[in-house]
């Protein structure tokens, strides 16, 4: 259970803080509202997240991905492991969950976050 690379990459997104919450979950929210939740301790799921309801709807079809405990009312799905999907499809789902949470956060925060953002790409060489 590697979640090294998962973490590196919710950290690269703007404004994003990461806490340990419930003994053994690693946390990543932006403007104080989750997005995503590795565990850090095995157990029965490696990775949650938000998606769209019809994100959710497909992805418990698949083998190794089902409803997140506690937070399946709300669209967040959970991988048991980190196979069932590759990287790349996780780096995107994970991508989405954060901008859906972007997206319900006050005007002024998404101005924020959309000019670090800006920020970001004009130092990037």
């Amino acid at each position: 259970m590697d979640i090294d690379w998962i973490r590196r990459y919710c950290q690269s997104l703007p404004k994003t803080t990461e806490t340990v919450q419930w003994g053994s979950d690693l946390v990543f929210k932006v403007g104080g509202k989750m997005y995503a939740v590795a565990a850090l301790e095995p157990g029965d799921h490696w990775l949650s997240f938000k998606c769209t309801p019809e994100g959710f709807a497909e992805l418990v079809e698949r083998p190794g991905i089902i409803p997140a405990p506690y937070l399946a009312r709300a669209h967040w799905v959970a991988l048991e492991a980190a196979e069932p999907l590759p990287r790349v499809e996780i780096k995107r789902l994970v991508r989405q969950a954060y901008d859906l949470v972007v997206g319900k956060l006050p005007k002024k925060a998404q101005k924020e976050i959309l000019s670090q953002r800006r920020q970001e790409r004009q130092e990037t060489p």
